[in-house]
């Protein structure tokens, strides 16, 4: 049974109130100012709360404030009088549910109480459902229940304590550098900083400088000292990302930052002590750098200490799922006003668990984070996905979807007449386009628009 909470400074009328939304089905508690709302707000779970505008000392629109504060969703129903409907309108724009005008019809009022507490019902459930997968299948933001996720896990909780450099392998939209935020707040550095840089995305003198900081004058535009992203992370974490991306001069400093622990700013000469732990990421095998002559060897084995290797998303097919419910919580707050997204079609998760995702849990998210948005009902359907992503699946052949005893010839047919329906689509059925994107002749795309019965469309020359 929902509590609603009913606030006004006339305690006839929190009676008929609480004497109508109790024949409705629902708790009431009752509040005679806003000071007595705030009280029992912090001793009560309380799932609604309808409270009259004009009060003295703290009126409707204080305690909104106030409730907004503690808990921005819960749905706040105001009771206003024609003469401070201005007022009304303010309120909700700051977040109240509805407002409702004395005197006001009572099935008039059940209607909104019944919505808003639906409203508020789901939210509630998102929430459950948020906290239960990341205490289940979590560590810190890392989702997964999957065998080879839990064994990450493992290691993290075991190499966090330590100081030792960790070096984590994953393909782009893996998670790497959710592994080592997780690895530097369960650490005993977790109170000093986590500072991380992208060594791909700038030139190399910029990341020297950067990386390693400078001095006053030691190169143009140099107009004062800075400090680097080493001194910047003294005592606590740096995480450089996508490793395999630097340059041999900088490899170079960096295995003496990691031998000596000492650097020297661009332009100085003054060795500065530095205390990090270094955690790398890269998106490569340095290994097969190494091989190839792209990477130091002697750098690859002070990084390579501890190793966490990522797997990428269509191999942990697992945690699809919870990482669905993760992110449609996380994006909720963009979906704006309308019914919460709580869950996805059946059709939308066989998809998901087919689709290769060569962008891993970054596309998947990206994927739910537009869904989100584009939902017109609390379930995603197939038709709320983002177009580029059905043409991406659309143009993958699942060779795993494929019976081992299938039929050869069957096969090849099928794939055939489906790539010639999506080209004749695309091509808006004009068959000289469709013929070039088939890298076909005309003539023999019109034989095999015949040989499957294709000439229902009406096909353009």
């Amino acid at each position: 049974m929902e509590t609603i909470l009913i606030v006004d400074d006339e305690p006839n009328y929190t009676l008929i109130l609480s004497a109508v939304l109790e024949d409705a089905g629902f708790e009431a508690l009752t509040a005679n100012s806003g000071a007595e709302a705030l009280t029992i707000l912090s001793r009560s779970d309380v799932d609604l709360v309808l409270t009259d505008m004009k009060m003295p000392e703290m009126d409707g629109i204080a305690l909104l404030d106030q409730i907004k504060q503690t808990d921005a969703d819960l749905p706040v129903i105001l009771m206003t009088a024609h003469g401070t409907i201005e007022k009304a309108v303010a309120a909700m724009q700051k977040g109240a549910y509805h407002y409702i005008l004395k005197p006001f019809d009572n099935e008039e009022l059940v209607i909104y109480v019944n919505k808003a507490i639906s409203m508020y019902r789901v939210i509630k459930e998102n929430r459950q459902l948020r906290s239960a997968v990341e205490d289940r299948f979590s560590f810190q933001n890392i989702i997964g229940k999957s065998k080879a996720m839990q064994d990450v896990f493992a290691v993290i909780r075991k190499v966090a304590p330590a100081s030792a450099t960790v070096l984590v392998e994953g393909a782009s939209g893996t998670g790497k550098e959710l592994v080592a935020s997780a690895l530097h707040f369960n650490s005993p550095r977790k109170d000093r900083p986590f500072v991380a840089v992208n060594c791909s995305a700038l030139a190399e003198t910029l990341l020297e400088s950067e990386l390693f900081g400078h001095e006053k004058g030691a190169f143009t535009n140099a107009m004062a000292m800075k400090k680097g992203r080493f001194e910047l992370a003294d005592g606590g974490t740096l995480f450089l990302d996508e490793i395999g991306e630097l340059a041999a001069g900088l490899q170079v400093k960096l295995l003496r930052v990691l031998q000596e622990r000492v650097i020297e700013r661009v332009g100085g000469t003054r060795p500065i002590p530095v205390n990090i732990r270094l955690i790398a990421a890269t998106n490569k095998s340095l290994r097969a750098e190494v091989a190839a002559g792209n990477f130091r060897e002697d750098l690859f084995y002070r990084l390579n200490v501890v190793r966490i290797t990522l797997p990428p998303l269509h191999e942990r097919t697992g945690d699809i799922r919870p990482l669905v419910h993760h992110f449609i919580a996380k994006h909720q707050a963009e979906r704006g006003s309308g019914t919460p997204v709580t869950d996805i079609d059946p059709a939308v998760e066989r998809l998901f668990y087919e689709y290769h995702w060569p962008g891993n849990i970054r596309e998947l998210e990206n994927v739910i984070e537009y869904a989100v948005v584009m939902a017109a009902d609390p379930v995603i359907q197939i038709s709320d996905l983002p177009k580029d992503f059905m043409d991406a699946v659309h143009g993958t052949l699942h060779m795993e979807g494929i019976p081992v005893n299938a039929n050869l010839y069957d096969t090849l047919s099928h794939v055939e007449k489906n790539m010639i329906l999506r080209a004749l689509d695309k091509a808006n059925y004009v068959q000289a386009h469709a013929a070039e994107m088939l890298g076909i002749g005309k003539s023999g795309l019109n034989q095999k628009i015949k040989k499957y019965n294709l000439l229902g469309k009406n096909s353009k020359g």
